[in-house]
Formats: C-alpha cells, structure tokens, sequence
C-alpha cells in the first residue's frame, strides 16, 4: 500500500485534512517532527474529524527513521523545483509520497537524499508560490490509486 509522508508539517488543519485522507484510503501516513502543532490540537481534531482513530499514522523523530520504518519500492518527493511532472510517472502500490512544511517546503538536505527522477512538481502557472498542502497531498495520492485502479476502494 501507498504511504504519505509528512516532513515537518506546520498548519493543523492541513495534517487534519491529510488524515481523514489517508483514513478514507487506507494508506498509512508518516509524519516527522519537528510538527507545528500539538497531536491533540483542536484545530487537527476539527479538521480530521473523527476519522483520527481509523487513519494509520506514525510519528517519527528524523527523515532516517521515517525511511527505515517503511517497505517501499519507490520514494517520490514533491517540489516545485522539480523537472518532471507527477501524471509522468507509474506509480505501484508500495511507492511512498514525500511532501514538505507549509512555509518552506523539503529542506536541500533531505532533497538531496532522494533520486532526481523521483522528484516530482505539480504544474501551475508561471509565478505561482505553492498549492495548499492538503490539496497537494490528494491530487498526488488520487493519481497513484486511479493508476492502480483504486485499490478496492468502493
């Protein structure tokens, strides 16, 4: 199964949205600290709804961790400095998704860490700063399960 990885996620409602996600998808969620916020924020809870205790979701201290933690076949990470575009790549049901804070995105160091051909952008327009977090997160994962004919999802 897919998995949804957090570097250090700031906004509580985003990280909430990405919860009832990845709860209402079955894929497992990742999330590393530092976070912006705190696990029982009211502003998560609101945002995740109840689904906080049907999602899978792991709290990891560092990128290392994270990354030994996880089977995977593939890591793509998500930039707007990225070449090539997400709709170009062939995702398999054990690829893992890597997505950055908010406010600035994935650090140098940990791009560095992962294959140029798997950093992936989302197109927009010229001039544009950023997509929201939370969207990001679902146009990327609803691709990887339409790729893989959504995965039993009724």
């Amino acid at each position: 199964m897919f998995n949804i990885i957090l570097f250090n996620p700031e906004i509580p409602p985003n990280t909430g949205n990405i919860i009832r996600l990845s709860a209402n998808t079955g894929i497992n969620l990742h999330l590393i600290k530092p976070l912006g916020f705190k696990i029982d924020d009211t502003t998560l809870k609101r945002a995740g709804l109840d689904y906080q205790k049907d999602a899978k979701f792991f709290i990891h201290d560092d990128f290392d961790s994270c990354i030994k933690s996880i089977e995977f076949k593939n890591i793509y990470a998500l930039t707007k400095f990225a070449k090539k575009s997400y709709s170009e790549i062939k995702f398999t049901k054990s690829d893992c998704f890597l997505f950055g804070s908010e406010t600035s995105g994935l650090p140098e160091n940990i791009l560095k860490k992962i294959n140029i051909n798997n950093q992936l952008r989302i197109p927009m327009i010229s001039g544009s700063r950023s997509l929201n977090l939370s969207n990001s997160v679902a146009i990327t994962i609803y691709e990887a399960l339409r790729q893989n004919s959504f995965n039993n999802l009724v």
